[in-house]
Parts: C-alpha cells; structure tokens; sequence
C-alpha cells in the first residue's frame, strides 16, 4: 500500500500539461514500427547531434556508451571507478563491463519500439555479444548508419562542442553555437563540455577506431542488406 501511495503523490506531483504531453507522445509512438539502430562512426562526426532528432521521431532509446559510463564515473558506481581511469586516457572500456551495461539497458520501458546504439558495438567481441543479446529477444538490427569523416576535420568539431547532460543535445561553438553562450536554448539549463574533448584525447581514440572499431562496421554490414552511409 505504501507503494500505491508513494506513486499517487508522484502523479499529482506532475503538471496537467506535461501528463497530456506525456500521452500524446504515447499515442504517437504506438503507430511508430520498431526499430534498431547502429551509429557508427569516429567521436565528432555527428552521431550526437542525430540521435536525439531520430530517437525522437521513431520513439526509441537513445543508448549511448559513453554517456553510460560518464554517469557512472559521476555516480563513482563500481563500474564507474573501473571505466575513469580508461575513459581519462582515451582507452576502451572493457568489453564486459560494455556488455554488461547494454544488455540491462535493452530492457528498459522506453526501448520498447528499439532502440539507437551509439558507441556499440566498439569491437569485434562486442558486436559477437550484441548478437548473441538480440538472438535471445528474437530481434536483430534493422539498420547500421556509417558516419564517414575524415580525420582532419574532426579536432575543430571536437574541442569547440558543448552538450547539454540531460537531454544529449549537442552544441558547437562554431558550427552550431546555442542562442545564450553555455546554456540550452530549450531548458536554459548550462552545457557542459567533457573532460575528453580535448585534442590529446581524440588523437587516442581515433586510434582506437580505426584499430578496433572499423572492423566491427564491415562486420555488421555483411550481415544485412540495409546499408546507409552517411
């Protein structure tokens, strides 16, 4: 009973306007077909700044490895502590611990309709996992979005970006500058730019693409018709 009331305060907590909101979207999304996504691509070519407009447009989650373990490394959970010394280098995560975190994902409410994988599968082990966590749900990926670019351009993308936490939107203080510097033109809460943007940082996790990461593309392709490169 102390549950069934905790949540009554909950509801009448929230404004009239967002519970109207909140069912009309519903109502949306249920005539939306599901899903699954793959973003592939090198840390500043856009995946992003995409994923919020089509999470938004198709109703499905949004999971992003890196912001995962960011709010893990801000929380300084058990996984947290293990990732920060890679993520401050540059280096992957373990691929267990990857696993680990997008396997419990999948299962959230708000993936019912599917889901974009942004940062994931990273490696060859990974994209063997992915598939083994899909075969148990009956599903497999629909589509894999390639987001080619060249190395050169990448550094002025990736040291002027700023991101709202909450939402993922992105900003760039060149390209794509927000109305009021440092604060989201939606909520006018503040961005925050990522101890990882920095010119040291990116030269390592390109490395780490190409190596690990580009393999996994031409793995995945192979294994669907629909192919997309952007």
């Amino acid at each position: 009973m102390a549950t069934s009331s905790a949540a009554s305060v909950d509801m009448e907590d929230i404004q009239t306007v967002d519970l109207m909101s909140e069912l009309l979207r519903r109502m949306k999304c249920a005539s939306k077909p599901d899903k699954r996504l793959v973003f592939i691509g090198p840390p500043g070519s856009g995946k992003g700044t995409q994923s919020p407009v089509i999470k938004d447009e198709f109703c499905l989650c949004h999971l992003s490895t890196g912001d995962m373990l960011r709010a893990a490394v801000a929380a300084k959970t058990p996984l947290g502590v293990k990732a920060k010394e890679a993520m401050d280098k540059g280096e992957l995560v373990s691929d267990d611990l990857v696993v680990g975190i997008m396997d419990e994902a999948m299962n959230r409410p708000k993936c019912q309709k599917g889901f974009i994988l942004d940062g994931f599968p990273r490696t060859v082990t990974q994209a063997e996992k992915l598939d083994e966590m899909l075969n148990r749900r009956g599903a497999q990926i629909d589509k894999v979005l390639n987001f080619a670019i060249d190395d050169s351009v990448l550094e002025e993308r990736i040291t002027g970006r700023w991101i709202h936490p909450s939402s993922g939107r992105s900003y760039h203080t060149k390209f794509a500058p927000p109305k009021v510097p440092g604060v989201d033109d939606l909520t006018g809460e503040p961005l925050i730019q990522r101890k990882d943007d920095n010119a040291d940082v990116l030269r390592s996790r390109l490395d780490a693409f190409h190596k690990q990461t580009q393999p996994v593309c031409f793995l995945i392709v192979h294994e669907l018709e629909d192919y997309q490169r952007i």
